[in-house]
């Protein structure tokens, strides 16, 4: 089980901000997930891998195939009250899930 969250690297964010998003978005994704898988990756050890995005349409295509997939997901909009503007899309989390339904649709990724 594992959990991979895609932040975008095109809109500047300073490292504290990345931090808070990726944690959003964990998160707002975890709440999603049902309690067998939710257990199932807690007991695990919690597993997560930060991946970059170069764009949002991006991190729209892969929540369309996480969604696809059957396998949860949260996109991510910041409130806009420190370095971006509202609802700047900033990042996406997929999963937790069983490593290969993560890997279908965030396989194709760079670490962050």
């Amino acid at each position: 089980m594992k959990q991979a969250i895609v932040a975008r690297t095109d809109i500047g964010m300073g490292t504290g901000k990345l931090a808070a998003q990726v944690a959003h978005a964990s998160l707002s994704a975890f709440e999603k997930t049902d309690s067998r898988a939710a257990s199932a990756w807690k007991g695990g050890g919690q597993k997560k891998v930060v991946l970059k995005a170069s764009d949002e349409r991006t991190l729209y295509e892969l929540a369309e195939i996480a969604d696809h997939e059957g396998v949860p997901n949260a996109v991510i909009r910041d409130a806009g009250h420190t370095q971006l503007e509202p609802g700047t899309v900033t990042a996406l989390a997929v999963g937790p899930a069983e490593d290969d339904l993560v890997d279908r649709v965030t396989g194709d990724l760079s670490l962050l």
